[in-house]
């Protein structure tokens, strides 16, 4: 397994490589070699943010962030467990879903920053990402597995692009295009 470790606004030190890297190491049993995981570390003012993105192939991409006040240590290793209980919850799910091919690692968002004119409000953040066809349920599933409040995909049932979200009563929705 790869781990990409990148920080904004804060230096990243063996100390720092070598606590991920130890921790990291428990998870290679549960994904391919080929598997990379990219660690996001972040300072915003006295928060110290750990986020981890695990991109699989078929579309799954596990996700976990943790923030504490003045301790990234603790931020990492909080955020490295919500990972691995994520990876342990869906594997078997994944492995029947997808088969052998489950843990190949896939490209990453591709994120082109844009200032678009002036007014009242304004996009801040463009991102494109892959969008493959699957039924409501694996969107549900990677919905979770994101932890979104709603998910982009194509539905396999009528080809047609979807957006499944989270009620406020918890339930699911989904919004349908009406030609």
């Amino acid at each position: 397994m790869k781990t990409n470790i990148t920080a904004k606004n804060m230096i990243v030190t063996p100390g720092i490589t070598n606590r991920i890297t130890k921790k990291t190491a428990t998870m290679e049993k549960y994904l391919k070699p080929d598997t990379e995981m990219n660690v996001r570390l972040r300072r915003e003012g006295d928060r110290r943010i750990c986020e981890i993105t695990v991109p699989l192939e078929g579309g799954v991409t596990l996700r976990a962030e943790s923030a504490n006040q003045d301790n990234l240590f603790m931020s990492i290793d909080s955020a490295l467990a919500k990972i691995e209980r994520q990876i342990l919850r869906h594997r078997t799910k994944l492995e029947k879903k997808f088969r052998e091919g489950a843990y190949v690692a896939e490209p990453e968002f591709i994120e082109e920053p844009q200032v678009y004119g002036e007014g009242e409000r304004q996009v801040v953040r463009h991102k494109t990402f892959p969008v493959r066809p699957m039924s409501v349920e694996d969107a549900a599933l990677q919905m979770e597995l994101l932890g979104h409040s709603f998910f982009v995909f194509v539905n396999i049932e009528t080809d047609r692009t979807n957006v499944l979200y989270l009620r406020k009563d918890g339930n699911l929705g989904l919004m349908e295009p009406e030609a």
